[in-house]
C-alpha cells in the first residue's frame, strides 16, 4: 500500500506530462483514464489491502508486545548482575514475568475470536522463530546458573539457606574490609596478620556452612535439585576463598588433624609390622627345620659308636 501513497500525488502530474504527448484530441481520455485510477487507489487505501493490515490482531500484539518488554528487562538484569555474580537473587522475579508472559502467548489468553491464532502467528509463523529462540535461551541460561537452588516456593523469593549464606558472606567482607581500613599503609604486602586473626571465626562459619549447603544439596536440599548449587553462592565462596587465601595469605586449622595424623601414622607403619612379622615368622620355622637335623645327627652318633663298641 505505501507505493499507492507515494503515487497519489504524482497523479496530477503524470495527467499534464502524458497530455501534451498524445496530443489534444486524445487528453482527456487520459485524463479520465488517470482519473478513474486515481479513485481507484483512492479506494485501495481506504479499504486496505491484505498486505498492509495488521500482521497481528491487537490481542496479539499486546501479549508480544509484554513479552518483548519482559525479554529487556531479564536482559538488562542479567547484563548488569554479571560481575559479581548476582543473577538468582537480583532477576528471579523478571525470570518469573517472563515465563508467565510467555505462557500467555502459548495459552493465547483472551477473550476474542482470533486468540487461537496468536500462538501460531508469534512463535512458528516464520523460520527464525524469534520469540521461542529467546525463550529458549532465558531457561537455559537460568539452568545452567542453577538458580532453582537458591530459591524456594515456585521460585517466588530465597530459600532460607541462601539468606543465611548470604548474611555471612556480607559480614566477612564487612570484617575483611574493617581490619583494613587504616592498616593498609603500613601492612606488607603479605603481611594481613590481623585480618586472618580478627576475621577467622566468620570465615570459619561461612565456609562450613558453604560446605553443609554442598552436602545437602546432593542429597536434594530445599530446592529438591541435586546439582550443584546456584552460581551466586559459588561465586560468592570462590570469592571469598580467593581473598582469604592468596590475598591475605590466610588458612584455616583443620579440625581433622589428629585423626589424619593418626590414620597417616598408621599406614606408614604397616610395612614395618609386616616386615617385622615377616622375619620372627620366617626365624621360628627356621629353628623348627633344625632340631630333627640335630636329633638326627645325635642318633646317628649313638649307632656309629654302638657299632665300634
Amino acid at each position: 500500500m505505501a507505493p499507492l501513497r507515494c503515487l497519489l500525488p504524482l497523479l496530477p502530474a503524470l495527467a499534464l506530462a502524458l497530455g501534451p504527448a498524445a496530443g489534444g484530441a486524445r487528453r482527456p481520455l487520459a485524463l479520465e483514464a488517470l482519473g478513474e485510477a486515481g479513485e481507484l487507489a483512492e479506494e485501495l487505501w481506504g479499504a486496505g489491502l491484505p498486505g498492509d493490515l495488521p500482521e497481528l490482531e491487537p490481542e496479539c500484539r499486546h501479549l508480544l508486545a509484554a513479552f518483548a518488554e519482559g525479554s529487556a528487562a531479564l536482559t538488562g538484569c542479567l547484563g548488569r548482575r554479571a560481575r559479581p555474580v548476582r543473577l538468582c537473587q537480583a532477576c528471579h522475579r523478571h525470570y518469573r514475568r517472563l515465563l508467565a508472559q510467555y505462557g500467555n502467548i502459548v495459552r493465547a489468553v483472551g477473550n476474542s475470536s482470533e486468540s487461537h491464532n496468536c500462538a501460531k502467528s508469534i512463535l512458528t509463523s516464520d523460520r527464525l522463530q524469534i520469540v521461542v529462540t529467546l525463550s529458549v535461551f532465558f531457561n537455559e541460561t537460568w539452568e545452567a546458573a542453577n538458580c532453582a537452588n537458591c530459591l524456594k516456593n515456585n521460585s517466588e523469593e530465597l530459600s532460607n539457606s541462601t539468606v543465611e549464606f548470604l548474611d555471612l558472606f556480607n559480614k566477612s567482607l564487612t570484617c575483611f574490609e574493617h581490619n583494613l581500613q587504616g592498616q593498609t599503609v603500613y601492612l606488607s604486602p603479605n603481611n594481613y596478620t590481623e585480618v586472618c586473626k580478627n576475621c577467622n571465626e566468620t570465615y570459619k562459619m561461612l565456609n562450613d556452612l558453604y560446605n553443609n549447603l554442598q552436602r545437602m544439596n546432593r542429597q536434594g536440599g530445599e530446592s529438591g535439585h541435586s546439582t550443584h548449587l546456584c552460581i551466586d553462592v559459588e561465586d560468592a565462596m570462590n570469592i571469598t576463598r580467593k581473598l582469604w587465601s592468596r590475598t591475605f595469605n590466610c588458612s584455616v586449622p583443620c579440625s581433622d588433624t589428629v585423626p589424619v595424623i593418626a590414620v597417616s601414622s598408621f599406614i606408614l607403619f604397616l610395612p614395618i609390622v609386616f616386615y617385622l612379622s615377616s622375619f620372627l615368622h620366617s626365624k621360628q620355622k627356621k629353628r623348627i627345620l633344625i632340631l630333627p637335623k640335630r636329633i638326627q645327627s645325635n642318633a646317628s652318633l649313638v649307632n656309629i659308636q654302638e657299632k665300634y663298641s
